[in-house]
């Protein structure tokens, strides 16, 4: 009787636990049983590992073969074990040298000629592998990836039968992963986007305090493109953060893409999307659209067109950061410190309020429009703004400002943010945005004047307690891109502005 164990790493969220692939041989009918929580793609993997193991020039034990997948509570998916079952059969079977397996973690899915092919969520059990002190065995094809985890040694498998065949000569080549470069986003030019300068200032304000931004206009005002040009003005990823976002990436269908290291991610999702879309979900749960733009930017254009339902469950992640995905037999947090943007126009025509008097809309249309939006989840935006229509005179000639000068590029607006952010680092060792109650109070005082110019807004405009703080974090906020240290009149009187738009929509009006 044979017994081979093989160390291995199971995906639950960003979680990658270890699983003890254990294999024994015993006399009696040939048959291959996989045992300990196997989902489908596992349980099929007998027939990919009979069929690599026969293609790679070994033979496959006629005997009766159990593998356990430990621990057995642990739901355990996709084809990543392929690999280690197929060593852990050929160690078992004293095909192979059983002496090194201890020292190693092995994924990958194999296919029927023995070729080792990529898996999800290479990066996250690199992580957890450098922790362990054994070396990871990945496929080629997530070597890039892993190497990010920096301090794990990698063993790089193409075929089984190299693998095979590097375990008997005793020569596992493995390699430290080298410090990847971050690489510059291809940014957008902000100074592209003709006038709108107040909208330009309330994404320079959003982009300094990570604030939440909502811009409403007609048609072709030009709230995509400023909305598309906020990831450049943001201040670089913390290498901490790079590494949350490749993470992510890791384990969603596309992978995660080794040349966008240290880039921010700008997420779209069309109005179509469906709850589960948003904040992920599924039998064995992935990441969703919130996830996937964590430390990134979620943009939401025509935001009335969601559906209202789907729109609601973004109240807690914009508040928390995170998202619980509970399901019967498990349970995945996920992180989701995304940046929000969304777009809309004032009324169903899109017309209501620009120069042009085009709007046939009645009030009731308008309200009914509106109200696709909740008050809860309006009232979790921090900067709500109106794009009007773009003269025409400013097409034709060189973009420049009211008094003259050039308009702002893209560097100059980032080099104020990251000053302006820097500040709020220094202070609170966090953006104004994610400032709590107590923090508030005590790093957003304002002077008289401004304190009672902001209860007069409260009680005219009807703001809550949730408004009022935000009010005072994006004044916050305006009076660090000034590099001023105390909050006055003008620094609250610009943020109260950018509360108009709520107001508008209890009353009903443009």
């Amino acid at each position: 009787m044979g017994l081979a164990t093989v160390y291995s790493r199971a995906q639950n969220g960003l979680q990658a636990d270890l699983v003890t692939v254990e294999v024994h041989l015993a006399p009696g009918l040939p048959q291959l049983a996989i045992v300990g929580l196997p989902e489908a793609a596992v349980r099929e993997s007998r027939d990919r590992v009979r069929a690599a193991i026969v293609n790679s020039g070994y033979q496959f034990p006629n005997r009766r073969i159990t593998v356990n997948l430990a621990p057995a509570d642990l739901p355990k998916e996709g084809g990543r074990f392929d690999l280690p079952i197929a060593l852990g059969i050929l160690a078992a079977s004293e095909q192979i040298p059983n002496a090194q397996l201890s020292t190693l973690e092995v994924l990958g899915e194999l296919s029927l000629t023995g070729e080792v092919r990529a898996i999800r969520g290479a990066l996250t059990a690199a992580l957890k592998c450098a922790t362990s002190g054994r070396r990871l065995v990945l496929p080629a094809a997530n070597a890039a990836e892993a190497q990010l985890a920096r301090s794990v040694e990698i063993i790089v498998a193409n075929r089984l039968s190299e693998l095979c065949g590097a375990l008997h000569a005793g020569t596992l080549p493995t390699k430290l992963a080298a410090p990847p470069n971050a690489v510059p986003d291809a940014a957008l030019e902000l100074a592209d986007v003709r006038g709108q300068y107040q909208p330009k200032r309330a994404l320079e304000i959003a982009a300094a305090g990570q604030h939440s931004l909502l811009m409403m206009g007609p048609p072709g005002s030009g709230k995509s493109m400023l909305a598309a040009r906020l990831p450049g003005l943001l201040p670089p990823m913390t290498e901490a953060e790079a590494v949350e976002v490749a993470a992510v990436a890791s384990i969603g269908s596309g992978g995660f893409d080794p040349q966008h290291w240290g880039q921010r991610p700008y997420r779209a999702p069309h109005h179509t999307a469906s709850g589960v879309a948003l904040v992920g979900g599924g039998a064995n749960p992935r990441p969703g659209e919130i996830t996937l733009a964590h430390r990134g930017v979620l943009f939401l254009d025509e935001l009335p067109e969601f559906d209202r339902t789907v729109l609601e469950v973004l109240r807690e992640p914009l508040e928390s950061g995170q998202i619980t995905i509970s399901r019967a037999a498990r349970q995945v947090d996920f992180p989701a410190r995304f940046q929000l943007i969304a777009a809309m126009n004032p009324c169903p025509c899109g017309y209501l309020g620009d120069s042009g008097e085009r709007c046939r809309c009645t009030p009731d249309q308008v309200a009914r429009y509106r109200s696709k939006i909740s008050g809860p989840l309006l009232d979790r935006i921090d900067l709500q703004v109106f794009v009007p229509r773009v003269d025409p005179d400013a097409l034709g000639r060189s973009e420049n400002r009211a008094d003259g000068r050039a308009a702002d590029s893209s560097a100059q607006v980032r080099e104020r943010v990251g000053a302006a952010r820097a500040r709020q680092l220094t202070r609170a060792d966090k953006p104004n945005a994610l400032l709590t109650v107590k923090e508030v109070e005590r790093d957003c005082v304002a002077d008289s004047d401004a304190q009672a110019l902001l209860r007069l807004a409260m009680a005219r405009m009807g703001l809550s307690a949730r408004a009022y703080h935000r009010v005072l974090k994006v004044a916050r906020t305006i009076a660090d891109l000034a590099r001023l240290d105390a909050i006055g009149s003008a620094h609250v009187a610009e943020a109260i502005r950018y509360r108009q738009l709520e107001a508008s929509s209890k009353s009903g009006a443009g």
